[in-house]
């Protein structure tokens, strides 16, 4: 798919900004940008198909506020590109790791794959990785204590923090319920969040595992910041919703 060109980029970032500071018609819009109304409908069908807004009739609205989903829904959600991104992340992980894997239907994809890889420490906060992974060869397999999550099945709170400390980990696979270029990784609670952004600061490299839908997601409650140089993996192909993370100096992976 041929990115967009640069000019064309900025264009369409203001166009969201103006969206959502509640300029919706598709006449103000080309007037404020200095573009034809034509413009403007490519552009809007563009970020409609990237989950970043949603066309009306004249103009565009954002997009409906963030629910939480149970796992098992989540599962069933976009399951070929999380599958692909567990792929593209597996190849991250080289014999002898020991890695920290968050709760979540993305990472489950990649605990799918994680095959093939010879004397890997998986340390885990969710109980269907933990389940998955129990008796595979190669693979030693720990499960991270605390409060269970009723919609990630991922445990939190202070026995959680208190295991993660023990660890030191080549690399941590985070999932997200939304993701930015700024703020990290989002959450519905702080007690996830911080589980998250704890695990990011034993580890030698933090990957963030986002499908589409999360690069995009509005009303998200709590933040983990992550550290410079982070990495996301993600099967996104729309370079507006990319290059804001590359100019923060993230490294995207496109599965």
């Amino acid at each position: 798919m041929a990115r967009p060109h640069r000019s064309t980029l900025e264009r369409r970032e203001a166009l969201l900004r103006l969206v959502t500071s509640g300029i919706s018609r598709v006449e103000e819009l080309g007037s404020r940008l200095e573009v034809s109304p034509s413009t403007v409908r490519r552009d809007l069908a563009a970020l409609e198909d990237s989950g970043q807004l949603s066309r009306t009739y004249g103009g565009a609205i954002m997009p409906a506020p963030f629910r939480d989903r149970a796992l098992s829904e989540r599962v069933a959600v976009n399951a070929e590109s999380k599958t692909g991104i567990g792929l593209a992340s597996v190849g991250l992980v080289h014999a002898g790791a020991t890695i920290f894997v968050d709760a979540g239907s993305t990472t489950l994809a990649l605990v799918d794959a994680l095959d093939g890889v010879e004397g890997v420490t998986v340390v885990t906060r969710g109980l269907e990785n933990a389940i998955t992974l129990v008796g595979r060869p190669g693979i030693s397999v720990h499960v991270v204590g605390g409060a269970l999550t009723p919609a990630s099945h991922g445990t939190t709170g202070p026995l959680a923090l208190e295991a993660l400390g023990r660890f030191a980990f080549d690399l941590a696979f985070l999932g997200c319920d939304a993701v930015s270029p700024a703020l990290g990784v989002g959450e519905p609670t702080l007690e996830e969040a911080y589980v998250k952004e704890f695990a990011a600061t034993r580890a030698r490299r933090t990957v963030v595992l986002a499908d589409a839908s999360k690069l995009c997601t509005r009303g998200v409650a709590a933040w983990a910041p992550l550290p410079h140089g982070w990495t996301l993996v993600t099967d996104c192909r729309e370079e507006t919703l990319l290059a804001p993370f590359e100019r923060q100096g993230v490294d995207v992976i496109r599965a």
